[in-house]
């Protein structure tokens, strides 16, 4: 028999929008707590940036949205879309393969209005504390803060839907790097180039924002030169940008300032740029040390969704990383509210815990750090593992388009996406 559960969604960007129609649809009672005055999460453009342009104050003010003005989706619209309401049948004023972050929002909006998510959500609504009532009953005290007005109540169970783009991760662990004294920011705090116009940039990391945001820089800056940890990076000059220089990880920052890569060059830069990914944040979870964060691993999560000592009353939507972010989301949802209306059932905590035992050491055995446990890139068989506990579909079609995005992303060809997606899907 089906059990209605009064259950609490944490943030309500795309993660906590797809988990709380799912959940509605399960005949649950839902209660979307969003601390921003809009729906969309990470989808929501916000020019202002965080006076701590590095993130490493606890008191900052902190500011959630990590967008930059010119942002474009760097997968297609295909992929932007949930199973029955799709980006790809819709335009709100821009029609490109690729749309921009405003296009991505109007359609989460278009996604609340149609599902009568909106009226379940608690906009400016900062939940501060989510505490374990009773490990027996498995019960949680969620407290929050609304217009500074404190509200503790109860819930059956908890979704974390609080996303993973808003507290920045920094390249510290480079020798000499604290000790320097010129401007340093992280990706985070970037909207705009203007900043750097006539300056020599090194940008830290190699993932899709530094790709994106050393091409936007370059426009202005005088010299951009990026670095990576990458043992298969190729130290080159760009051949598209007369002032970009590829180079291998940061050897040290010298005393006299100037900055030593391993390729050997030295050069005397007047920014350091941090294009070096996020933190796992869950600030408010209090779990009796059940479930912990380890850099950027937040666990034990089976199939990284459930903690095996609390499922299915606790559970995470969104984590994996570099995915078919809708579609998983989605997949991960439906998951979650089936099994807490008990139409489907998880293994034992002991072949849950086992499970997850298995996927660290392979992560472990391949050479990854534990950064890497969410990451997923090309991980289909999680999509058809999740789906087929759902008795769903999923078009291989998805699965396919996303390999090609990697594979041209990986192959050097990062600038063309666009146009090769086009010709090798027709579209």
């Amino acid at each position: 028999m089906a059990t209605s559960l009064k259950v609490a969604v944490i943030g309500a960007g795309v993660s906590g929008l797809i988990a709380a129609r799912e959940l509605q649809r399960e005949s649950h009672q839902v209660v979307v707590f969003e601390k921003s005055h809009r729906l969309g999460g990470t989808w929501v453009y916000d020019p202002r940036f965080e006076s701590d342009l590095l993130g490493l104050d606890p008191n900052r003010e902190i500011i959630h949205g990590s967008l930059y003005k010119s942002l474009r989706t760097n997968l297609p619209r295909q992929l932007m879309s949930f199973i029955d309401f799709k980006l790809n049948d819709k335009t709100y004023g821009d029609e490109r393969l690729f749309p921009g972050h405003e296009e991505v929002l109007k359609f989460l909006e278009d996604f609340a209005g149609y599902f009568e998510l909106t009226e379940l959500i608690r906009f400016n609504t900062v939940v501060t504390r989510v505490e374990l009532v009773d490990s027996e009953i498995i019960e949680f005290e969620v407290e929050s803060k609304t217009n500074g007005v404190n509200t503790v109540e109860v819930f059956d169970a908890v979704v974390t839907c609080n996303g993973h783009n808003s507290e920045p991760r920094t390249a510290f662990d480079i020798p000499g790097i604290e000790k320097w004294s010129k401007k340093q920011m992280h990706s985070h705090n970037y909207r705009v180039p203007e900043p750097f116009r006539d300056q020599i940039v090194v940008v830290i990391g190699n993932g899709p924002s530094a790709l994106d945001l050393s091409r936007e820089i370059a426009t202005v800056a005088k010299e951009v030169h990026m670095s990576s940890r990458s043992p298969h990076v190729k130290v080159s000059k760009s051949e598209k940008f007369s002032n970009i220089w590829q180079h291998a990880k940061i050897d040290c920052i010298n005393d006299d300032g100037t900055i030593t890569f391993e390729d050997g060059l030295s050069i005397d830069a007047h920014i350091i740029f941090h294009c070096t990914g996020y933190k796992c944040h869950v600030p408010f979870l209090k779990t009796n040390g059940i479930v912990s964060v380890q850099d950027k691993r937040i666990g034990p999560l089976y199939k990284h969704v459930f903690p095996p000592q609390l499922a299915p009353r606790l559970s995470f939507v969104g984590l994996p990383e570099r995915s078919l972010t809708f579609l998983i989301v989605e997949c991960q949802s439906k998951w979650i509210a089936k099994t807490l209306s008990m139409k489907i059932s998880l293994p034992s905590k002991d072949q849950m815990l086992r499970d997850i035992k298995e996927h660290h050491g392979d992560i472990e055995d391949d050479g990854f750090p534990k950064a890497y446990t969410h990451f997923f890139e090309i991980e289909n068989d999680y999509i058809d593992w999740v789906s087929a506990q759902l008795g769903m579909n999923v078009e291989k079609k998805f699965a396919e388009m996303f390999k090609y995005i990697i594979y041209c992303a990986i192959s050097g060809n990062y600038d063309d996406i666009m146009n090769l997606f086009k010709v090798k899907f027709g579209i």
